[in-house]
């Protein structure tokens, strides 16, 4: 590829400490950034402001953003809910105070599956945890399952996967993403290897949608160097970028349009309807049960 955009590189010059009003005036920046483009991880944040110049494209400058989300959140300047962190969550029972509350989460939370009757199987595979939070809304909106793998996925996982689409009547879509960099496309070519191994009489159709080399050149991607003591780097290339680069509108109009060519619009549109007429039936039931007591 002949496009190479500016890479990581460590800054020459000694910076003196930011005033007052500079800082201020970059967590301005940052506040604009996130209430345009949330939800979004911090390094998401981080990269957009490199493309912006708000703060240099290095360690030094992934460390300004980070400390100054905290801050923001912490004085309440910045919504806690604007940042996505889907590596920690908590496990915990639903319970209910009587079968009322039940019935009123059932018709909140009521959703009719969008694809009972379609001639294929979609999954959205992801590398990073982290980015869950990003594209979730866009995959539980469509009723699709989102597989965030780690990197690379473990035996057991990709068993349990291989179960699943293995017991399908009908062929079964896989999307990938994942960093441009050896262990990242590597980790997607795995995935793809073991569940063929794994699940061989399934009509599997397995595409990495990102990041890709097209991607990088057209939407300008920040890069940086590969990491030569990764033992895949040889014949890759000098540069590699990371998921989070990419602008988190983009990531979440990128999944959504990759599910759309199996799911079009009309019928979703016609299934959404129906499942709020359904759910309005279960509100009735519920209104029913107190008017009885």
């Amino acid at each position: 590829m002949t496009t190479s955009p500016a890479t990581y590189e460590a800054s020459p010059i000694k910076r003196v400490r930011a005033t007052k009003a500079e800082v201020n005036e970059r967590r301005s920046a940052l506040y604009d950034i996130v209430a345009a483009m949330k939800p979004m991880t911090v390094r998401q944040v981080f990269y957009q402001a490199t493309v912006r110049n708000v703060v240099e494209k290095t360690e030094a400058g992934y460390t300004k953003v980070q400390t100054d989300l905290v801050q923001m959140r912490r004085t309440g300047e910045l919504p806690y809910s604007w940042l996505a962190d889907n590596t920690r969550w908590q496990r915990r029972p639903r319970t209910f105070d009587g079968i009322e509350q039940a019935l009123e989460d059932t018709a909140r939370l009521y959703r009719k599956s969008l694809w009972a009757d379609a001639n294929c199987y979609v999954e959205i595979w992801l590398e990073k945890d982290a980015l869950a939070g990003v594209i979730l809304p866009v995959t539980s909106m469509y009723d699709v399952p989102l597989m965030v793998a780690r990197g690379y996925a473990s035996l057991s996982f990709l068993h349990s996967s291989a179960e699943q689409i293995g017991e399908l009547k009908v062929p079964t879509y896989i999307y990938h993403l994942g960093d441009f960099d050896p262990s990242g496309v590597d980790a997607g070519r795995k995935i793809e290897q073991t569940l063929r191994e794994l699940a061989p009489a399934v009509d599997l159709h397995f595409q990495r949608i990102g990041v890709t080399p097209t991607q990088i050149s057209d939407w300008r991607l920040p890069t940086r160097p590969t990491k030569q003591s990764d033992t895949r780097s040889k014949n890759f290339g000098d540069i590699s970028v990371e998921l989070d680069s990419i602008e988190p509108g983009t990531l979440r109009e990128l999944v959504e349009t990759t599910i759309q060519r199996h799911l079009p619009r009309r019928q979703f549109d016609i299934l959404k309807a129906a499942e709020e007429s359904e759910r309005s039936i279960l509100k009735d039931l519920v209104a029913g049960l107190g008017v009885a007591r």
